[in-house]
């Protein structure tokens, strides 16, 4: 079939993106599915920092490629042999299509799966073949999902089924955003009722991990990020405090309001710099998580000493160490009963033909979650 889909041919375009437009919106063919694998008519796809460090280069993908990873639509038709779905079925893919028998899935790290991180390396599908062509030469999947299109075809294992009384714009949030950001605090941090929760960076992740602290009880919640603007909005939602990561004793502030240090920071920022911020704000003893995703040359400086006798933990969150099956549907749960409340975070809903100015609002940081309606 012939879809409509942005794609990225070129990565490191000069801004302003809406007039570079990295992103091409183009007619380009999808071929059917194959056995266990199912056409989705994608309904809402929201934007996300990982598809703009693919335009700027920051992440290096295969080109050229269909972005796209947080996404929410119709299953429109089944492949041979899939179980578990029907026509008009409303789902959130996972961007990471967990096998289920390698050694990560084994152990109950499906976000860590093997074969599924190769694939998404090599911005295939599973199977190490796309399904996106134009011209009879191929173009990629981003995260398996390529979101930025009217169409897409996903293996069964990615695909979780939600309530269709949710509408598309807010499911799609749940896709990357809202589970990582939530699944940071809750599944990788182990977060507590009474513990005081920092977190560095105010995207849509990081605002995700604010209202799950929040929702968990923590005794403080404590928002920091560049942005004024930002910051603002974390005090509507409801945070403790909010320091400005740009002055230069924001490490004592937090220290002094929090006593000590906060027991879980939680750093989404994707730098270097947010990742030093939020292991500084750490008190001893205390859990310091990674859940921004950088370039591979981000690095921080760490005392050995301190890790060792202030028995410190840093610990790493993909997809905010979730089952996708098991964490969708909870967090969705948690949507509909109002203790979730991530609606708060949609900025606006877009068409393709914005696709490009909103990249550059994101670039800037001048919103949060934006959603392209296809």
């Amino acid at each position: 079939m012939i879809i409509k889909a942005a794609v990225l041919r070129q990565s490191g375009l000069q801004r302003p993106y809406s007039t570079s437009e990295p992103l091409l919106i183009e007619k380009i063919e999808l071929k059917p599915p194959k056995a266990n694998e199912v056409l989705v008519k994608i309904k809402a796809v929201g934007l996300c920092h990982s598809d703009l460090v693919a335009i700027t280069g920051e992440r290096g993908k295969p080109m050229p490629i269909v972005l796209g990873h947080e996404a929410a639509g119709i299953v429109s038709e089944l492949g041979e042999n899939v179980e578990g779905f029907e026509i008009g079925d409303h789902v959130v893919p996972s961007y990471v299509a967990s096998c289920g028998h390698c050694e990560m899935c084994s152990c109950g790290r499906p976000a860590l799966c093997e074969p599924a991180t190769l694939a998404n390396a090599k911005a295939l599908l599973k199977d190490g073949t796309t399904r996106l062509w134009k011209n009879n030469k191929p173009i990629h999947h981003h995260s398996g999902v390529a979101g930025f299109a009217e169409y897409s075809i996903l293996p069964q294992e990615a695909l979780v089924k939600i309530d269709k009384s949710i509408a598309f714009e807010h499911a799609a949030l749940f896709g990357c955003g809202v589970v990582t950001g939530v699944g940071a605090v809750i599944n990788t941090a182990e977060a507590k009722a009474g513990q005081f929760i920092g977190v560095v960076g105010l995207g849509g992740v990081g605002l995700s991990s604010v209202l799950a602290s929040l929702a968990l009880g923590a005794g403080k919640v404590v928002a920091v990020d560049l942005s004024k603007e930002k910051l603002e909005f974390a005090r509507k939602l409801g945070v403790h405090h909010t320091v400005n990561a740009a002055e230069s004793d924001m490490v004592e502030q937090v220290h002094k309001l929090t006593g000590g240090g906060v027991h879980i920071a939680i750093e989404t920022a994707g730098s270097g710099r947010a990742l030093q911020s939020a292991y500084d704000i750490t008190r001893r003893g205390g859990t310091t998580v990674a859940a921004g995703m950088p370039g591979p040359e981000a690095k921080i400086n760490l005392s050995h000493l301190k890790i060792a006798a202030e028995e410190r933990c840093i610990r790493g969150s993909y997809m905010g160490s979730c089952v996708a099956k098991r964490d969708i549907p909870r967090y969705l749960n948690m949507f509909k009963k109002g203790i979730l409340p991530v609606e708060k975070l949609m900025s606006r809903t877009i068409s393709f033909d914005e696709l490009n100015e909103a990249m550059d609002r994101l670039a800037d940081a001048k919103t949060i979650r934006e959603v392209l309606i296809p």
